[in-house]
């Protein structure tokens, strides 16, 4: 397997199955931080998972940096993963680097129109996700009055919870959150009109006791993305939360008993251990097996919860037993 870290093309292979062609794209604008490591770990945690049924596919994973660099993604692979990114999602207006973005946006979408299941697709987050609300118009983009960060509960709809990206989690499942920006004020028609679905909040439905934000959308065919943080796993997270000055902030915002209660929950294979197992992972099947048949493969089965994969105590404790 190539480097994940090169955007270069591995040399052809003698085995004729077809490669798995996944890409990072990479939103965070230079700045380092625990995302890229999670998506390169899910990307090759599913690739194992592909071998399992199809021994000999080799994944080609290419990582492209879009607002630093303007590297934009290549047309060729079958699975984007696109990550959140620190800043306003319209600090690059008029620069080459949105226009490009959006244009592999509409790139996607064109070739699901085409080819149906066996389409590329794209899933999105976080800064990812304001982008993409904002190219296809479905919301409107706007800061919120507070920084939201932690783990914190996300509210299914009754089409998300029937909609195979969330049909795992009920009608709630818990994600890292990290924002100053919110989706609110649905356009329900231009949605409709993209063949799309509204499939979560940041409170249930017919309520806006936490919040009015949209949290989770498939735009049109091809487009998935939430606003919250499905890669994070748990060493992301605690090197985050227990950074002295985010650790003070939380504690400021929401006070020590829940910040105490929210480090205690890493562990909890129900709460955001079970998001990372299963809601990217659960993506990449349902789309790898949409395109299995025209491209050769073997389709695979529904993701498992890796507890150690996740990197919890207790996981990392029966290793080294």
């Amino acid at each position: 397997m190539m480097d994940p870290s090169s955007n270069a093309r591995p040399a052809a292979r003698a085995s004729s199955v077809r490669p798995l062609r996944m890409c990072i794209v990479d939103m965070n604008d230079g700045h380092e931080n625990q995302a890229i490591r999670c998506f390169r770990l899910i990307c090759t945690e599913f690739h194992k998972h592909v071998r399992k049924t199809n021994p000999d596919i080799e994944l080609e994973l290419t990582h492209v940096s879009v607002r630093d660099k303007c590297e934009m993604p290549p047309r060729d692979c079958d699975l984007y993963v696109s990550s959140g990114g620190p800043g306003s999602p319209f600090d690059g207006d008029g620069k080459p680097w949105v226009k490009g973005y959006y244009d592999f946006l509409d790139h996607v979408a064109d070739d699901n129109q085409r080819r149906g299941a066996s389409a590329k697709a794209l899933f999105g987050v976080c800064y990812s996700f304001e982008m993409i609300v904002r190219h296809f118009e479905v919301a409107t983009m706007a800061p919120r009055a507070s920084r939201k960060f932690g783990v914190m509960p996300v509210y299914t709809t009754r089409v998300g919870r029937e909609h195979p990206l969330l049909d795992a989690f009920g009608d709630r499942l818990f994600a890292f959150e990290h924002r100053n920006w919110e989706a609110i004020d649905l356009a329900e028609n231009k949605l409709e009109a993209l063949g799309g679905k509204l499939l979560a909040r940041e409170s249930r439905e017919g309520q806006d006791d936490k919040g009015v934000a949209i949290l989770g959308l498939d735009v049109t065919p091809g487009v998935e993305t939430v606003q919250f943080h499905p890669e994070a796993d748990r060493a992301g997270v605690v090197a985050w939360v227990r950074r002295p000055d985010q650790a003070t902030a939380f504690r400021e915002a929401y006070g020590d008993e829940t910040y105490e209660r929210m480090l205690k929950t890493l562990d909890d294979p129900t709460r955001i251990a079970r998001t990372f197992s299963m809601l990217i992972p659960g993506w990449m099947v349902r789309k790898f097996n949409g395109m299995a048949q025209e491209r050769g493969w073997e389709k695979v089965g529904p993701p498992v919860q890796d507890m150690a994969a996740f990197g919890t105590e207790s996981a990392r404790a029966q290793g080294a037993n």
